[in-house]
């Protein structure tokens, strides 16, 4: 079989590529930082039907997306060349972009501290006995961890920071963290972008919830409502309160002044006599009080009925005799 040359291998990448470009209207921008190729194989499986995971280095990736955009006129696809940076793939997929990103995130695997490599969580050691004997002390003491002898073994006596988040690891902890068999670390793709028909945003919308998204939309529409209002501007959501606000204008003209109008003659005759107020609220009081009287009757009544019909019912029997 004749291997494929360099130019070759470029044609053939910038072909497929632009397929699934073509194919796919969701992407999800990957790091693939410290991911093998068996890990990364067992993601492929796991993501297979819906989903197909693509890397390459980035100079490729990106020629491959202007060669795309020049040929189809896809100007949208040219949002994803800023988020090429780094060790980073691209997952194409039909599936729901959340349930994508849970299911590449199942796929994380334990690693131990090496050497110069920069920790991306805090490493503390928990108190305990560590099963080494008391010849290896000289590591706890170099890393000034307070240690005892329990048993003829080394057991460490308060919990201690060994290494903070973006230090590097240093050769003494990772000779102490493998003496102790603890694998600070895990792996795996971690979504960084998202891409979806154009649109670019950050991984952290997928996990907004129904609720969330009205909140964020109630206050959005208030803001907007306050501002339209502020510089009195008519829109949907502040014309109710711009018509509110005028009738009260209108209203106060009408009430300082022998301008009327039908909805101000009612106002006008209550402020004119203010008896009236009370006349209304002592009938209003007057209504709700026969009201309630009433229907305690009515309830009585069909309680007594009620009364009647079982002494009826319980005063003779079918089969009883005289």
């Amino acid at each position: 079989m004749v291997k494929a040359t360099k130019a070759e291998k470029k044609i053939a990448y910038d072909t497929k590529l632009c397929q699934l470009i073509d194919e796919y209207t969701q992407i999800l921008v990957v790091a693939a930082d410290n991911v093998g190729s068996t890990q990364l194989q067992n993601i492929r499986k796991g993501l297979r039907g819906d989903s197909i995971v693509l890397m390459g280095k980035n100079t490729m990736m990106k020629r491959s997306v202007r060669i795309h955009s020049e040929n189809s006129g896809n100007t949208a696809i040219m949002n994803l060349l800023p988020l090429l940076q780094g060790n980073v793939g691209l997952i194409f997929t039909k599936g729901d972009l959340k349930e994508v990103s849970e299911e590449v995130a199942k796929y994380k695997v334990g690693a131990p501290a090496r050497v110069g490599l920069v920790a991306p969580i805090d490493v503390v050691v928990q108190p305990g006995n560590t099963g080494l004997d008391p010849s290896q002390t000289s590591f706890f003491q170099v890393l000034n961890i307070p240690t005892k002898i329990n048993k003829g073994t080394v057991e460490i006596i308060t919990p201690v920071e060994l290494i903070k988040q973006g230090d590097k690891v240093g050769s003494s902890e990772a000779a102490l963290l493998a003496k102790l068999a603890i694998r600070p670390f895990s792996y795996g793709l971690v979504v960084q972008s998202v891409y979806d028909n154009g649109s670019v945003f950050s991984p952290e919308v997928l996990d907004l919830t129904e609720d969330q998204l009205v909140e964020k939309f109630a206050s959005g529409i208030s803001m907007v409502t306050s501002l339209a209002l502020a510089v009195s501007y008519p829109t949907l959501a502040a014309a109710p309160h711009m018509f509110i606000n005028a009738y009260k204008n209108a209203l106060a003209i009408a009430v300082a002044t022998e301008y009327t109008f039908p909805q101000a003659e009612k106002v006008k005759e209550f402020l004119k006599d203010p008896s009236k107020f009370a006349v209304a609220a002592v009938a209003v009081s007057a209504d709700a009080g026969a009201g309630a009287p009433a229907a305690a009757g009515k309830a009585e009544e069909k309680k007594v009925e009620e009364s009647d019909e079982e002494d009826y019912e319980g005063g003779f029997g079918l089969f009883d005799e005289e």
